[in-house]
């Protein structure tokens, strides 16, 4: 991956990634049952990475403007222990976070796809959009993947962090001696 002087320089403050939901860990599809049941898809590297985040000591949250009790299934069997849902006012929950994490706006990353994702990004240290983020928010984001929301752009992006602050090859080194 080839990334820009600010990227990397703003990549290397970071403490915390949060990530938006709904076509940002998934493809931005909701599907309901009769009974109103929803259903969501996850992509297995998107999760890997985020447990490679942890394991390395940068935090992981979830601020969706959305409520599932799947994505509160999906975030515990990842140990993600922040996780925001419902919050039509995304800023209460990021401030929420940063007070609990004892943390500074700079150090926060965010990773969305489109409008409700504005304000965090305008806030964190390192806006990032997913491949086929709505193009009006590419504008505020330092950094765009190369993949899609849900089909692995969670993973490119803690890859991408684990990568500036010089953690990638301490990630997957248990893997290696497995």
């Amino acid at each position: 991956m080839d990334f820009s002087a600010d990227f990397i320089n703003r990549a290397k403050k970071i403490k915390c990634v949060i990530f938006d939901v709904d076509g940002v860990l998934t493809d931005g599809r909701l599907f309901f049952d009769l009974s109103g049941n929803e259903y969501k898809s996850f992509h297995a590297q998107d999760g890997q990475g985020l447990k490679l985040l942890l394991q390395q000591g940068i935090e992981v949250a979830i601020i969706s403007g959305r409520s599932s009790p799947i994505v509160d299934r999906r975030m515990n069997s990842l140990g993600i222990r922040h996780v925001y849902q419902g919050q039509e006012n995304k800023i209460a929950a990021f401030n929420d976070l940063i007070k609990k994490l004892s943390l500074d706006a700079t150090q926060i990353a965010h990773v969305g796809d489109d409008l409700p994702d504005l304000a965090l990004m305008n806030r964190c240290g390192l806006a990032i959009a997913v491949n086929d983020a709505n193009p009006s928010i590419l504008p505020y984001t330092q950094w765009q993947t190369t993949r899609k929301g849900g089909s692995g752009a969670a993973r490119e992006v803690c890859d991408a962090i684990l990568t500036a602050q010089n953690l990638l090859t301490d990630a997957i080194q248990p893997f290696i001696d497995a």
